[in-house]
């Protein structure tokens, strides 16, 4: 009898066992498909009506109660380059017939009309190119997608459409960017016009990089412009967008007036370094409630605020202290925690101001729900593939979930300039 009752609960033991591993590949093998289903959540409502010209006219704005007065059509362009930069890598994979294949595939398809209408002067979703300010900031995340996708957003635009792209863009040295993030943005569609070798004014390229290299104040943060501000402009543009800047440099063999090609590619290898320094501190932000610190302006940018960790994780480059199971999992945590809440989307699927939920006295005074398409940049990872070792490998917990828990967890060591 005793044997009996041993064998039957021996049984059911591993039974639960059985399950329980089930579950966690599940869940290992899921994180992929919620990461696909997101991001299109959030971008189809963006591309499948401005491929038909109609963005402006079914996208529900929403502006801060502080709003500037700015001209408001400021916010489709916003919306289009901001979702773009984070989108491109995940297009860049081959189609396949698989659930998010036929996602990625109906994505690309909208994507490249809405590039062709974005400079269509007789398209109702022409951009707010030739008014305001603000379009120097946007035009370097649409530069951003080209650099991040170029034979599948660039290569397949029609003739007429990419010597738009390249009249706009160099029509947008009449802005005189100032000193700070925003040097970076002249850079980048400078950067662009390089890559494809079109007109391009490396004076906006070296003098951006000239001021982040003087605005480096150490361990993995650069201030913005001359005096430091504790936010998180390190991740919506200084750190990846000099990375960018700098690649496309190196890849090209290009001399800077007072550096030769070699310092070049050491202040890359550098900046390289700081990033992956400054992963670091972004994962060590996220607490073991999977949520992370509000600080600074421009909150309602949401995951964002990830953009240099998930760019490290696209580019293989995270430092030996973070693995990817760790990444993976905080990441995908923090998302299910935020988008989850009740008001992040109106009832036409387009995201609305807050950071968690709809929280529009968050928003800052240049704030529209155009430019918290921002929040997509956390989704870089999805440019590997699915069964790249990110994706593959089994959940960890992440460094604050392993320190409140008693859990061993690496020390924390400041980096050298």
């Amino acid at each position: 009898m005793k044997t009996c009752l041993l064998l039957i609960l021996t049984f059911l033991l591993s039974v639960a066992a059985g399950k329980a591993g089930e579950n966690k590949r599940e869940k290992d093998t899921d994180d992929r498909t919620y990461w696909a289903n997101m991001l299109y959540k959030i971008a189809s409502p963006v591309l499948s009506n401005m491929s038909k010209g109609e963005l402006s006219k079914n996208m529900q704005l929403e502006l801060s109660p502080t709003w500037d007065g700015r001209d408001k059509r400021v916010s489709y362009m916003e919306c289009f380059g901001r979702l773009m930069s984070g989108l491109a890598p995940w297009l860049t994979l081959p189609d396949d017939d698989t659930p998010e294949g036929k996602q990625r595939k109906q994505l690309r398809e909208w994507a490249l009309k809405s590039y062709a209408n974005s400079v269509d002067p007789d398209s109702p979703d022409y951009l707010l190119w030739r008014n305001e300010g603000q379009p120097l900031v946007d035009a370097a995340y649409i530069a951003s997608s080209f650099l991040r996708a170029p034979k599948q957003l660039w290569d397949p635009l029609d003739e007429l459409t990419k010597k738009r792209y390249i009249e706009e863009f160099q029509q947008l040295r009449r802005i005189d960017p100032p000193y700070t993030n925003w040097l970076l943005f002249s850079a980048m569609v400078e950067t662009f016009l390089m890559s494809v070798d079109a007109e391009y004014d490396m004076f906006r390229i070296h003098t951006a990089i000239r001021k982040i290299e003087e605005w480096y104040v150490g361990d993995g943060w650069y201030s913005d412009g001359s005096h430091f501000a504790f936010d998180y402009y390190n991740s919506f543009v200084i750190q990846p967008m000099y990375i960018q800047v700098l690649e496309v440099l190196v890849d090209r063999k290009t001399k800077l007036r007072d550096k030769n090609i070699d310092t070049v590619a050491r202040n890359f290898e550098t900046a390289k370094k700081r990033m992956q320094r400054f992963g670091i501190i972004l994962e060590r932000f996220v607490s073991p409630e999977a949520t992370f610190p509000a600080f600074g302006r421009s909150m309602t940018y949401r995951m964002g605020v990830f953009q240099p960790l998930s760019l490290l994780c696209l580019r293989g480059e995270l430092p030996q202290e973070l693995k990817e199971g760790q990444v993976r999992n905080a990441l995908t945590s923090v998302m299910k925690r935020m988008f989850s809440v009740e008001g992040t989307f109106n009832e036409k699927g387009f995201l609305q101001l807050g950071f968690v939920g709809h929280q529009p006295n968050l928003a800052d005074w240049y704030t529209n729900n155009g430019s918290l398409y921002l929040t997509t940049e956390v989704f870089l990872p999805l440019g590997l593939p699915a069964n790249h070792s990110f994706w593959t490998v089994s959940s960890e917990d992440w460094t604050a979930k392993k320190a409140w828990s008693g859990e061993p967890f690496p020390k924390d060591h400041a980096i050298s300039n």
